[in-house]
Formats: C-alpha cells, structure tokens, sequence
C-alpha cells in the first residue's frame, strides 16, 4: 500500500482531536493518526501537494481522454473508429457517475477487509465549511482535500474500465457494453482497490505493495479483457482475412500521450510533491524506454525488424509493469523491469495469444494483464528498503496478483452473462460486416 507521511501541522493536530473522531492522537498528542475520512482545519491542508495532485488528475484523465481513445482507435478498421472512441468516453462519463455515487465509497472508506463504508455515497461528506473553516479530507490522504483524492482516484476507475474495451472491439454491442462496465466498476473494480489500497483491506493488511495499480488496474483489466474475448467469441473473418488498423500514427499519438499522462499515474501516486514523487517520475520514463526497447528487441529477432505498432506496445508494457513498483524501487531496477515486461509481452500478445484461441483484439490481456503480473512479481524482487522503508515478498505478490486474476475473471464472466440476460451481448452478422460506426451509431469517418 501506498505510503504517505501525515503531515498536518502542529494546528492540525490539536484540531483533529476535538473536530474529527476518526482521527486517533499519540499520548504525547503530538501526532494525529488518520483512521477514516474527517474534518479538518483549512491549515492542515498542504498547498503544494494539493496543487500536484490535481495536475496528476488532470494527466491520468488524459491517458484516457484522448490517450486510449486513440491508442485503440488507430488500430481497429475504419468502420469500428468512432464506435470505439465513443465506447472510452461513454465509459468516462458513466463511470464517473458511478464512482460518485457508489464506488469511491465502496473503495476508500473503512468497512470491512472486503469492501468499505457507504458513509461516502452519492457524494456525501465530499464538501467543505467554508464558515467553519473545515474541509473533509481521506484517512489515506490527510494533507489534501478529499473532493482532489476522491477525483484523482476516479481517474484510475475510468481509465481502467476503459483498457477492457480493447478486448472486445467490433463486435459488442453498445448498450450491452454501458450495462457490463457500470456492473464491473461496482462488483470488480471498487472491491479489489479497496482490497490492495484502503489499509483495512485485505491485501493491504497482507503486505501486497501495489503503488499505482499493477494488480488494481493492469492485472484487473488484462483479466476482465481475457473474460470479455473468450466469452464474446472471435469476430467474424479473424484469423481469415487481413485486419488492417485505421491509423497508426493515432496509436503513435495516443501511446505518446499515455507516457506522458503516467508522470501523474505513478507519480501523483504518491499523493505528495516529494522525493518519492519524483523518483516514481524517473522510474516510470525509465521503464517506458526500456520496454519500447525491450519490445523491439524481440521482434527484430523473431521478424527480422521492428514496427512502430511494437515500439509503442513496448512502451506501454514498460509502463504498465513499472506501475506496482513506482514507488519502491530502484531506477536501476526499473530498467531491469522494463527489458523483462517489453520481451515478455510480446510473446504474451503473440505466441501466448495463439495458444489461448482467444481474439483478445486489442491484446488488452497480453500487455496490461502480462505486465501487470511481471511487475507485480518484480516489484516483490526488486522492492528496496531504502526507498521505501518496505521489504518485498514474491510469495506475498504472488498471491496478491492470482486472487485478483481468478476474481477478476470469474467475476467478469458471471457479470458478462448477467448483461446478457438484459440486453444480448454481441452485435449481428450484418451489423459487425457493415461495421459498429454504422450499426450502433449511424455514424461514419468522412473521406
């Protein structure tokens, strides 16, 4: 679990005691110790980490808006464009509803080591007293106002919900896929963060180190993704006829956006402007280059060249199994972790993918699932004490990482029939030829 420092000031601590009953005082009453979400004076509020989280905010919004909208656009067919941009935003509007209204509350406030509170639903408690001089802050975050934390983890649950679409690509339908992604943020989602990132969690109390969501998002999605293409079915034509991408100078673009969208993912994760903040931002560049070379690398052996559609997959699965470890390792390490995602991934979405039968489109399950699970694993080798006052344990990793594969993908998969039972999952015959832009949308590129 993420590790930050209190720092609320001495006014802050006298106050909290009186103001705040979630809060538990030393002996000495020196130190304020967070235990739920509170009030608290204005002056406990730190400035400039408040002012870094919301630039992260604004970066992790970005690796979806536009990021993996065109990440994914460029490489499906030009009749499949705008169905699967207009999937990531409808995604990013409905889970932010969501997540207001259930989700952050289920993820981030005290309950049980399963699931948490329902003080936090439909936004309550999110505001502040302007006469009183009172703002609400988390138990996780007691410098920086609660609505900022609160906005900053939504960013994780849009963008996590939105790396699934690019397992099911050209052939789900649209209503079926807002049913499925509003039950998944609720029922798969909230629960495994709160499990590896509310400190009541389980997996929390266990010792599983996840700073920015190895497990929580990449491992969560890449599963979910796997669900989503075995059950859905190949479409029509795969492995038979060519499938060229739309546009890869869009992937380009959107794979740019996303290294740069991540300094706030694993950055911002450490909800401060420190030194842990920024050694996360040099590990994250680091382990990017390193998988884009990595990635490389492996196809210039196998193929005899490399590909711009590699490079960028590289990048990202540096990026994705850097993520757990952000903020636990060396840059030394990071770079050791970045090679081994960048080879390891392109077997996943290659000789892995031809050995699973399965149509992962987008190979959402190669890259973030596989990277998610070599950084995690990693992050149990390499996690270093001097960094973070933590010791790793791959055991402890280990079972971390395969609860939330088989809850993820078990989960999934009952969630995916369930949506069925509502509306049928998978478009028709002649839809998916005609392509969804027309079919879903009546909508299509122009010339």
């Amino acid at each position: 679990m993420r590790e930050v420092p209190c720092r609320i000031g001495t006014a802050g601590a006298m106050w909290l005691g009186v103001l705040a009953p979630g809060w538990a005082q030393t002996p000495q009453g020196a130190k304020a110790v967070p235990t739920a979400p509170a009030l608290v004076p204005f002056d406990a509020i730190s400035a400039a980490d408040t002012a870094w989280l919301m630039t992260a905010t604004v970066l992790v919004l970005l690796m979806t808006l536009p990021g993996v909208a065109l990440f994914y656009a460029g490489m499906v067919r030009r009749k499949n464009v705008l169905n699967t941009m207009a999937s990531v935003l409808a995604i990013a509007a409905v889970v932010s509803v969501w997540w207001f209204v259930a989700g952050y509350s289920w993820a981030f406030t005290p309950g049980t080591a399963w699931i948490g509170g329902i003080e936090r639903m439909g936004l309550a408690g999110l505001d502040y007293d302007l006469g009183a001089g009172l703002v609400a802050v988390s138990h996780i975050a007691p410098h920086v106002p609660e609505a900022v934390y609160a906005m900053f983890q939504l960013c994780f649950a849009v963008i996590t919900a939105a790396l699934v679409v690019g397992a099911f690509v050209e052939r789900m339908r649209f209503s079926a896929m807002l049913v499925f992604i509003s039950l998944w943020t609720l029922c798969i989602y909230a629960p495994v963060a709160h499990w590896v990132w509310e400190p009541g969690g389980w997996l929390a109390r266990l010792g599983a180190l996840d700073f920015a969501g190895g497990a929580v998002v990449h491992v969560n999605a890449g599963m979910a993704g796997l669900a989503c293409a075995w059950l859905l079915g190949k479409r029509r034509g795969y492995g038979k006829e060519a499938f060229a991408p739309y546009n890869l100078g869009w992937t380009m673009v959107g794979a740019a956006l996303l290294w740069v969208g991540w300094f706030g993912f694993n950055a911002g994760s450490a909800l401060a402007a420190d030194g842990r903040a920024g050694l996360a931002l040099a590990v994250t560049h680091i382990a990017a280059a390193a998988g884009a070379l990595g990635w490389m690398a492996g196809e210039w052996v196998v193929r005899g060249r490399a590909s711009l559609l590699g490079l960028c997959s590289g990048l990202v699965a540096g990026l994705v199994a850097i993520t757990p470890g952000a903020g636990y390792v060396t840059p030394r390490a990071a770079l050791a972790i970045g090679v081994v995602a960048g080879l390891v991934c392109y077997w996943g979405a290659t000789g892995l993918k031809r050995w699973l039968h399965t149509d992962d489109s987008l190979d959402v399950f190669g890259v973030h699932g596989i990277g998610g699970v070599v950084g995690s694993l990693l992050t149990g080798v390499f996690a270093s004490r001097t960094v973070s006052g933590v010791d790793g344990s791959v055991l402890t990793q280990a079972v971390g990482v395969g609860t939330v594969m088989i809850f993820s993908l078990v989960g999934t998969a009952v969630l995916l029939w369930l949506t069925g039972k509502v509306v049928p999952l998978r478009v028709d015959e002649t839809s998916e030829l005609e392509g969804l832009d027309i079919a879903e949308h009546r909508e299509h590129l122009g010339s």
